[in-house]
């Protein structure tokens, strides 16, 4: 079969008007400024990126397509296995992960796995195009792999090098070694919701883990919902109100799955990223003694926020690599159907839902890459308006990908669907969508607050 020249309605590279080779006949000068080399969008932003952050994102590539394309489907359709049970396949994947670097680059050699080369750069962006690539290959495995670090950001960023250094890293030496020692972050209760992501509502509600003071330490009673890896961590940082006070004092405290009282009480059953567990934990009486209090009692509201300001972008950047996956998808779906005798890539129609989807989607990775390249203080405005913004889109783009490939694209085989069962769960943690809409309003009050007085 003789190969297609051009898509219907283009023209061939060859051809005098096309824009392949229009620039060849101006003045040598000129030519390299007009020319476009031909690369794929990929390409073009990757050789946009610092030479560090650029060879970042090409090795989280490599390692998704390598070792977590083939499990993909299998995962988000295996049975959820019992509390502190992981299938073979994602107990190897978690091994491997751990021997590359890809559960331990929150922190720079020697304690951690990162290049002192990302580390001229904002930890946020590195974390964003790590989520991002992940996820464009498999939502579950993306965050079976990133819970783990949203565990490990309240250690670091209460600025306590001895808990670092006691916690943090033997555990990452340990996983580096292929034993993985997972953490977990654990802020949301079976009756606060949101509560715990935004201060209007902690100001109001009741706490459910209780910190009681006991001889040595602190004795935690309560339970904690929909915590990410909490099933499978060996190293938990949970947040708790002080006995008889409110969320304005709670503490972070780093609690171990062998302390007594400490109880996995089960999996949901969840809609998306299913290879990923969000656990029920409960807590009876459990002693933590004083060192393993992260910080100082009282500070655990300040790292919580701080913690969400930061993870947010990491949130966006999984909702793009969402997106450019369902892109992908429908793109190959476009190009290996065909349709009264030709492809359906060589339609209008599809073309015209084909760049909207790569336009949307390099529209928030845009903005996240805008906003994230100066986070080197992660604002709340900042980082909840990507939040919303990547995340909402990216649900929009893969609904494009659906409306495409039509009921293809409902086959589990598709891939589509899964992605969309992904996508939504990212309108939700990290602060739901509304909450993060009202962050960024929290943020600007006070200047709403002058104009109102100037009016």
């Amino acid at each position: 079969m003789t190969p297609q020249s051009h898509l219907d309605g283009f023209l061939s590279a060859e051809h005098p008007l096309s824009p392949r080779g229009l620039f060849a006949n101006l003045p040598a000068a000129i030519r390299p400024v007009v020319t476009p080399k031909l690369a794929t969008v990929w390409e073009q932003d990757t050789a946009a990126l610092p030479r560090a952050l650029a060879h970042a994102r090409r090795r989280y590539r490599g390692f998704a397509e390598r070792e977590l394309r083939d499990r993909s489907l299998a995962a988000d359709l295996a049975p959820h296995p019992k509390p502190g049970e992981v299938l073979p396949s994602l107990a190897a994947l978690l091994k491997t992960a751990g021997r590359e670097g890809m559960l331990t680059d929150l922190l720079p050699r020697p304690l951690g796995s990162a290049s002192l080369g990302s580390y001229r750069y904002p930890l946020v962006w590195t974390q964003a195009l790590r989520s991002e690539e992940l996820a464009r290959v498999c939502g579950g495995q993306m965050l079976l792999l990133s819970a783990h670090s949203l565990g490990v950001i309240p250690i670091v960023f209460a600025g306590d090098l001895s808990a670092i250094r006691r916690f943090v890293v033997p555990a990452y030496r340990q996983t580096m070694a292929g034993d993985p020692h997972l953490f977990a972050y654990a802020i949301t209760e079976p009756s606060a919701g949101s509560d715990a992501e935004e201060g209007h509502g902690a100001s109001v509600s009741q706490p459910n883990v209780v910190a009681k003071r006991v001889s040595g330490g602190w004795s935690l009673q309560g339970r904690k919902i929909f915590i990410s890896g909490g099933d499978i961590a060996k190293s938990i940082t949970v947040f708790a109100s002080l006995e008889s006070e409110g969320i304005e004092s709670w503490t972070c405290f780093l609690v171990t799955n062998d302390m007594p009282g400490f109880e996995v009480v089960r999996n949901e059953l969840k809609m998306g990223m299913r290879a990923s567990a969000a656990s029920e934990l409960a807590f009876h009486d459990v002693f933590v003694p004083d060192d393993h209090v992260i910080g100082s009692p009282r500070q655990g509201w300040a790292i919580n926020r701080a913690t969400l300001n930061a993870s947010r972008y990491a949130v966006a950047g999984m909702a793009v690599g969402l997106a450019q996956g369902a892109t992908e998808a429908a793109i190959d779906f476009a190009c290996r159907t065909r349709l009264a005798g030709k492809s359906l890539m060589d339609f209008q129609e599809v073309q015209l839902q084909i760049a909207n989807m790569m336009t949307e989607t390099a529209a928030i990775r845009g903005m996240l890459w805008q906003a994230a390249r100066k986070a080197y203080v992660a604002r709340q405005d900042r980082s909840s308006m990507c939040k919303f913004q990547c995340t909402d889109e990216a649900v929009r783009v893969v609904e494009m990908a659906l409306e495409l490939m039509g009921n293809h694209g409902t086959l589990h085989e598709s891939g589509v669907e899964k992605i969309y069962r992904d996508a939504r769960l990212t309108q939700i943690f990290e602060g739901t969508n509304q909450i993060n809409r009202l962050a960024v309003i929290e943020d600007q009050q006070e200047h709403f607050l002058a104009r109102i007085e100037r009016n």
